[in-house]
């Protein structure tokens, strides 16, 4: 039994099940990206549900504190838990990766309870440590500089939260400091500016092809920035047709 391809089978199941998208963008990926690629996903797939599969925040906390602890084990080097993503993330991830992720899971903890955020300074770590971390964690464990991803990671992190501010109100969240349009815009326009940021600074074209999970950023910032209404009803998600034809040339394109 191979017990490597088994953990990656079901990295991949648990991307797939999850979030169809970040599947598709993984699979454009070549062959040799994806063994880092599912994992890293999959790892951030089972960290962003963990406080909300309970109403028990004590619990929610365990699962988080269970991640962690993962985390601090293979930044140590030592004997790692046996875990299906886990295990394959010990494989590709050095101190320095596994420590910045250690802040992602941390960072989490937010999405437990209902309480606002604090000020600017706690929203905007919030998205950093959420998002830009991510792309960051991405480039560091293919090798390459991680300042460009992580601009890129943050332009992401923007996006999927515009999205994602319906739902997290109707959970009774307050995912924004200022809700008025003119502040929404202004978000937007930052994520814009960020990825801009990100094409200055240039991603390594041979790393491109990891950053096609934000590939729909652009577009869901550019709804956003022109009409921030859109933001509270729900209005920023992209045709099938759209998506499909994007991910394609850009997969084909190098651009991102």
């Amino acid at each position: 039994m191979d017990r490597g391809a088994d953990d990656l089978a079901a990295c991949a199941g648990i991307v797939h099940k999850a979030d169809p998208d970040w599947f598709s963008a993984v699979m454009a990926a070549p062959v040799t990206m994806r063994d880092v690629l599912f994992p890293l996903h999959a790892f951030a797939i089972e960290v962003a549900r963990a406080p909300w599969i309970t109403e028990e925040s004590m619990i929610a906390e365990m699962r988080l504190q269970w991640w962690r602890d993962a985390l601090t084990e293979i930044a140590k080097g030592g004997v790692v838990r046996r875990h299906e993503v886990v295990t394959p993330l010990s494989a590709i991830l050095d101190p320095q990766t596994a420590n910045m992720l250690d802040g992602f899971v941390e960072m989490r903890r937010w999405d437990i309870y209902k309480d606002p955020f604090e000020d600017e300074a706690h929203f905007a770590q919030y998205l950093d440590q959420t998002g830009a971390a991510f792309f960051r964690a991405i480039a560091l464990s293919f090798g390459h500089d991680d300042k460009a991803a992580g601009e890129f990671g943050l332009a992401v992190s923007i996006a999927n939260w515009l999205r994602a501010i319906p739902e997290l109100e109707a959970r009774g969240r307050v995912p924004l400091l200022d809700g008025r349009e003119e502040a929404v815009k202004k978000l937007a326009e930052k994520g814009l500016s960020a990825l801009q940021k990100s094409r200055e600074l240039g991603v390594p074209r041979p790393l491109r092809p990891a950053m096609l999970s934000g590939w729909q950023t652009e577009a869901i910032l550019r709804k956003a920035s022109v009409d921030p209404a859109r933001v509270a009803e729900g209005a920023l998600e992209i045709s099938a047709f759209h998506k499909k034809s994007s991910l394609l040339w850009k997969a084909m394109t190098g651009r991102y």
